[in-house]
C-alpha cells in the first residue's frame, strides 16, 4: 500500500507527478481542507507538504502517528511547530532555492513602485483625482541612494543585485558579519542596525521570524531613519510592528513603507489601509506561474529522498 502524502492547500496537480508515481497524494478540493475531512485524513499520512497558512501545531503532528517529514512549501517555516517535531521524530524540511529570485523581484518592484508613488497615481487617475504639472506627482529615484538590508542571507543578496542595477550603495546588517571578501566581492558595506536605519534612503527586510526578530521594527527604530526614508518588507509580517508603523507614516517620521507581509494575516490593520503613502500586496512574493511549478517540484523532492533515504534534503531540524 502507497504512504499518504497530504498537501494542505489547492496547488496544480500536474506539478505533483513525480510525487504522485510513489505515495496517494491527498489535497483538497477548494484552497483548503474542511476540519471533518483533514480529522479523517490525518491519523493516515506519512508526510505533509504545508504552506505558511496552514499551523502544523503539536496538537496536529499528535493526530497523525504515522507522520515521518513535514516539507514546507516555502521558505519559512514558523508556522510549523518544529521543537515538537523533532520531540516526535518528524523531520521538517524548508524550500529555500525556488523563492530566492521571485522575492528578491518584488522587493524591487515594491521600492520602485514606492518611490516612484505608481499606486497613488494609479488610482487619483482612475478617480479622477490627478494633478498633472511638472511640480505634481514628484516621486524620487532609486539612482545612487543607499539601501539597507537587514537580513543578508539569500534573498538579501539577491536584493543586492537588483540595487547594483540603480547604482545604489548597499549597507547591510545581519547575525553573522560576511567576510572581507565576501563584502568585496557583493560591493556590500557592514553597519550596526542603528547606522544603517540612520543613513539609510531604502531599508529592505529579509529576515526569518524568530522570537529575536518579532517586532524588530517598531516606534523606536522609525524615530530613528531619515523623514525620507522608505521601508520595504517582504519577510514575515510581525518583523515590523504594524501599528507603530502606521503611526510613524502618519506623522511622517518616515515617507513612505511598501508591505508584502502582515501581522495576522490575512487580516490587515485598519490603519494602514487609511494611507496614501504606502504600498500593499497580499503576501505576493512568490507568486508567479514559474515559481510555483519549482516550489512544488523541490517540496516533492523533498519528501521522495526523505523516504528514499537521500540525505541530500533541505532539512531544519
Amino acid at each position: 500500500m502507497k504512504k499518504k502524502i497530504l498537501i494542505t492547500n489547492r496547488l496544480p496537480r500536474e506539478h505533483f507527478t513525480m510525487l504522485e508515481k510513489r505515495f496517494e497524494v491527498v489535497m483538497p478540493d477548494s484552497e483548503r481542507f474542511p476540519a471533518e475531512e483533514l480529522a479523517r485524513w490525518l491519523p493516515r499520512i506519512s508526510g505533509m507538504i504545508s504552506s505558511t497558512a496552514f499551523p502544523v501545531t503539536d496538537a496536529v503532528m499528535a493526530r497523525a502517528p504515522e507522520l515521518k517529514i513535514v516539507a514546507s512549501y516555502g521558505v519559512g517555516y514558523d508556522n510549523i511547530d518544529v521543537a515538537a517535531a523533532s520531540r516526535r521524530g518528524i523531520v521538517v524540511t524548508n524550500n529555500p532555492v525556488p523563492v530566492l529570485e521571485p522575492t528578491a523581484e518584488h522587493a524591487y518592484a515594491l521600492m520602485l513602485a514606492l518611490a516612484r508613488r505608481i499606486p497613488e497615481c494609479d488610482r487619483a487617475l482612475r478617480e479622477g483625482n490627478a494633478r498633472w504639472g511638472l511640480m505634481n506627482n514628484l516621486g524620487t529615484s532609486l539612482f545612487g541612494k543607499t539601501l539597507g538590508i537587514v537580513g543578508m542571507g539569500r534573498i538579501g543578496r539577491a536584493v543586492r543585485r537588483y540595487a547594483a542595477a540603480s547604482r545604489m550603495r548597499v549597507l547591510y546588517h545581519n547575525r553573522r558579519r560576511l567576510s572581507e571578501n565576501e563584502e568585496r566581492e557583493l560591493g556590500v558595506e557592514y553597519a550596526a542596525l542603528d547606522t544603517l536605519l540612520r543613513e539609510s534612503d531604502i531599508v529592505s527586510v529579509h529576515l526569518p521570524l524568530t522570537p529575536e526578530s518579532r517586532h524588530l521594527f517598531g516606534a523606536e527604530q522609525f524615530r530613528m531613519m531619515k523623514p525620507s526614508a522608505l521601508l520595504v518588507n517582504t519577510a514575515r509580517g510581525a518583523v515590523v510592528d504594524n501599528a507603530a508603523l502606521a503611526e510613524a507614516l502618519r506623522v511622517g517620521e518616515i515617507s513612505g513603507a511598501a508591505l508584502d507581509v502582515f501581522e495576522g494575516e490575512p487580516k490587515i490593520l485598519p490603519e494602514l489601509l487609511e494611507l496614501d503613502n504606502i504600498v500593499l500586496t497580499p503576501h505576493t512574493g512568490t507568486n508567479t506561474v514559474e515559481t510555483r511549478e519549482r516550489m512544488s517540484f523541490h517540496a516533492a523532492r523533498n519528501i521522495i529522498r526523505f523516504f528514499e533515504g537521500d540525505p541530500d534534503i533541505d532539512r531544519v531540524n
